[in-house]
C-alpha cells in the first residue's frame, strides 16, 4: 500500500490543475480527469484540514484541564 499523499502535495496538486484549467492548457479528453483528480484531492485537503481542527481542539481542551 503506498504511503498517503500530503496535505502539502495535494494543495500544490490541485493549484496545478486548477491552473491548466484556467488557462485551457487541458484538452476536452483530459478535463473529465482532471475533474476527478480534484475531487479527490480536495477531499483529501478536507479531511486532513478536519483532522487538523479536531486535534487542535482536543489539545486546547487538555489545556484548559
Amino acid at each position: 500500500m503506498s504511503e498517503p499523499i500530503k496535505y502539502t502535495a495535494a494543495f500544490e496538486e490541485l493549484q496545478i490543475i486548477v491552473q491548466e484549467i484556467e488557462e485551457g492548457e487541458i484538452t476536452v479528453d483530459e478535463l473529465a480527469l482532471k475533474v476527478k483528480r480534484a475531487a479527490e484531492l480536495i477531499k483529501i485537503c478536507k479531511n486532513k484540514l478536519t483532522t487538523t481542527e479536531e486535534d487542535v481542539n482536543e489539545i486546547l481542551k487538555e489545556l484548559e484541564e
